[in-house]
């Protein structure tokens, strides 16, 4: 470094997770060998974002601003020999969105130091990145505790002459998670035909949209469960779980760049049909907890014990006692399942997260073997995330930034040093980018269709 023996930037408490609207400060910290003659000593606080039609290339196609501050913290003068600090502070602005990195794009934010010395004289320039989390409260966005839900319905012909018809439903407790809940999924098929069906095939997907002239949707499967297959005539249903793992939220509030959409989609083969459940990955759980007390339940009344029946008159032989009608045949087919046979249970053929056993699904180590950084105490294993009693796994601020916190702890980095999604995948993902949640809500296949 020549004159320079350290050049370094320190934040106050080593802090590096800021929130929108909050202060970032620290210190430049320069030991100098010998005296060294400067203009000025600069620290720049930056916060942008860029995106790229190339993978993995930091030659922008498209930027944006948010915020750029500079601050003057020694005129021209000389560094006499030994050790030197110089404080800073930056007010990050609320509007900031939240940290992200992936392939085509990043928003990063960083605290530079310039010391801008005499004209033929080297520059010293030392930097050092910090993270913001703007949290998403899933409580924000409207009918977040209510199911998401779709429906599809497929004719097709098989053996060349014969026609059959096959519906899909498919329905998720709650349309918003954070990173640690379980997405509890319920689906159900009518096989209405002389042909069983492919195997079923439930993946929570990541959806990530780089804004450049032309846009690139990056698709990622974070998980995947597959179910057997309906027999011919049958009426099934299929009950699974997926583990959310720390993932970036949804909707990059601030940034018009780069868009983040999760959705889960079951699809299945032979015939094929798919149906896309859209949901929100947030950092503050959705409260199920009721705003209103319930009202007790009044006792019940004492009925007084009704008389025995007079036996009915004997009909005579020429006589026909009237009765209710027969039900309807084909009412009597839709009660029952497509074959006239009650439902079914789909069995799970594979999981991609978590071995099938008698024991009840929670949030376990294993689940989270990928971030090192992660502990759990014996006494909350297997705690409720939405109890706040177990550990909190809601702070998750990009792929190759991951974060953790217990309690109401300030998120702090984990030393893993990259976080990707796991590629479970083994089909093609759609050529068209999936629906915006806005469009899935207003599309007609969308809507669950409430006759049973």
């Amino acid at each position: 470094m020549g004159k320079l023996q350290e050049f370094e930037i320190t934040f106050t408490n080593n802090k590096v997770v800021y929130s929108p609207g909050e202060s970032i400060s620290g210190m430049v910290k320069i030991t100098s060998g010998t005296p060294l003659q400067y203009k000025a000593i600069k620290v720049n606080c930056l916060g942008s974002c860029g995106v790229s039609n190339k993978m993995n290339d930091t030659s922008w196609a498209m930027e944006e601003q948010y915020f750029s501050s500079t601050l003057s913290v020694a005129d021209k003068g000389t560094l006499a020999q030994g050790d030197h600090s110089f404080p800073f502070q930056f007010l990050i602005p609320a509007s900031a969105p939240t940290s992200f990195e992936g392939p085509f794009g990043k928003i990063t934010y960083r605290v530079k130091a310039v010391i801008d010395t005499s004209r033929f004289s080297k520059d010293y320039k030392a930097q050092k990145p910090f993270y913001l989390l703007n949290l998403l409260n899933l409580n924000e966005v409207p009918d977040i505790e209510q199911p998401s839900s779709a429906v599809t319905t497929r004719k097709f012909t098989y053996l060349l002459v014969k026609t059959g018809t096959l519906m899909l439903k498919a329905r998720s407790d709650l349309r918003g998670y954070t990173p640690g809940q379980v997405i509890k999924m319920a689906t159900e098929i009518h096989n209405k035909s002389g042909k069983d069906t492919g195997c079923v095939l439930a993946s929570l997907i990541q959806k990530v949209t780089y804004k450049t002239k032309r846009a690139i949707y990056d698709l990622r499967t974070i998980a995947e469960v597959e179910g057997a297959g309906v027999k011919a005539g049958k009426h099934a249903e299929w009950k699974e779980q997926i583990i959310v793992p720390p993932l970036p939220q949804s909707a990059l509030t601030g940034c018009s760049l780069i868009e983040i959409d999760y959705f889960i989609q079951v699809s299945l083969k032979s015939p094929d049909a798919v149906v896309t459940l859209p949901i929100y990955i947030g950092n503050i759980a959705v409260n199920l907890t009721p705003s209103r007390p319930i009202p007790p339940t009044p006792a019940p009344r004492t009925v007084p014990p009704c008389p025995a029946p007079r036996p009915a008159p004997r009909a005579s032989p020429g006589r026909v006692t009237p009765s209710a009608p027969p039900a309807e045949e084909e009412d009597l087919e839709e009660d029952l399942g497509a074959g006239g046979l009650v439902n079914e249970e789909i069995p799970t053929k594979s999981h991609s997260q978590q071995d099938h056993s008698s024991q009840p699904p929670c949030v376990s180590p294993s689940a989270f073997s990928y971030a090192p950084g992660l502990t759990f105490p014996q006494n909350q294993r297997c705690g409720d995330p939405s109890d706040g009693s177990g550990p909190l796994f809601c702070v998750s601020t990009g792929a190759t930034i991951p974060f953790f916190s217990e309690g109401n702890a300030t998120p702090v980095p984990t030393s893993c040093p990259l976080i990707l999604p796991p590629e479970y995948s083994t089909w093609d993902y759609p050529h068209e980018p999936p629906p915006t949640y806005e469009e899935s809500c207003s599309s007609n296949n969308s809507s669950f269709s409430s006759r049973r």
